[in-house]
């Protein structure tokens, strides 16, 4: 049972841009697995799957060694796993994450080449992403937050 459920987690992923837990739980369902946010998470885990930049600038899970037809910034899922919080102040987007996990993050977020991040200053626990303006900033934040998976600001 686990095996064809994560095979058919790796065929959805590579049919359908998923970005999140629950998107893939749908996809599950619609083709009858009936599982629990704890279990796709262990599955995700097991899998290795991580989270790229589709070539429409979405966020989606990936596999890794999946073919890449152009360049997709992969952010590991052990990185997304660290952020704890993404709001906008201003012109500014702050990114909390676990203690010592801002670095690796902030790395991951400058490979994006994002164009509205002027720059980024990273200490142990917190991310400050300089923005163009304070529309870009909320923009950024919600993307953010969408492709770590935290909905709440």
């Amino acid at each position: 049972m686990k095996n064809a459920r994560q095979q058919k987690i790796l065929e959805l992923i590579e049919k359908y841009d998923i970005d999140t837990q629950e998107t893939l739980i749908n996809r599950l369902k619609e083709n009858g697995y009936n599982v629990t946010q704890t279990t796709i998470s262990r599955d995700i885990r097991q899998l290795n799957l991580v989270k790229g930049v589709s070539s429409k600038g979405e966020y989606k899970y990936v596999a890794p060694g999946a073919r890449r037809t152009d360049s997709i910034p992969v952010l590991s899922s052990a990185i997304t796993d660290s952020v704890i919080k993404i709001a906008a102040a201003g012109n500014i987007v702050v990114v909390r994450t676990f203690s010592g996990m801002a670095n690796a993050l902030a790395v991951c977020v400058d490979s994006l080449h994002h164009d509205d991040i002027v720059g980024s200053v990273a200490g142990d626990d917190t991310i400050l992403l300089v923005v163009n303006d304070n529309e870009s900033a909320t923009n950024l934040a919600s993307e953010l937050r969408a492709a770590f998976g935290k909905n709440k600001a």
